[in-house]
């Protein structure tokens, strides 16, 4: 629990406040990122780390931050919670199971090989339109390996290859044109 709090302390730092914004609609928003068999009793929070709804489940969603181009509320487990954490404190994580996230609204403008890209270059393959998708998350990055890294190519890739952030992508959607 203390790495889920450690994660939404994280993401604060990267988003901008949400105040004013509707408590319902935010709910509603970050719900929309997960499947309803997970959402049903996800804890909600804000990227404030107000707890909006609290859940049993084991999850976390987070509503999307109207601040940044495209629409990207994310739902968590465990792992994912601390592949998160690791990733902001530029940390090596600790992954003792395979994690899935949820991002069935799309995902944020992202590199996908540099996990501390802030924007565009020539070689960082930057995603300005990520598509929907399921995130894993491995104990061993290295069984990855033998995975494509084209996020192009119509099906899972792993993003973030090389690094301990590494991960599968598995689209859920196809890319936009």
């Amino acid at each position: 629990m203390r790495s889920l709090f450690a994660a939404v302390i994280g993401m604060i730092l990267l988003h901008a406040p949400l105040a004013g914004q509707d408590r319902e609609a935010l709910i509603r928003n970050a719900l929309s990122a997960a499947p309803s068999s997970v959402a049903e009793h996800a804890t909600v929070m804000d990227l404030e780390h107000k707890v909006l709804r609290p859940g049993t489940n084991g999850w976390v969603c987070m509503p999307d931050d109207p601040a940044v181009p495209n629409n990207s509320p994310m739902c968590l487990d465990e792992p994912w919670l601390e592949l998160i954490d690791a990733w902001i404190n530029r940390r090596q994580p600790v992954i003792r199971t395979i994690g899935i996230g949820y991002m069935l609204q799309g995902d944020l403008p992202v590199s996908n090989v540099d996990p501390f890209a802030t924007g565009p270059t020539p070689d960082n393959q930057w995603l300005p339109d990520g598509v929907p998708h399921i995130m894993m998350v491995v104990p061993d990055p290295g069984i990855l390996d033998a995975l494509p890294t084209d996020s192009h190519n119509g099906g899972p890739w792993v993003m973030w290859k090389g690094t301990p952030y590494a991960h599968l992508m598995i689209p859920t959607a196809p890319r936009r044109p």
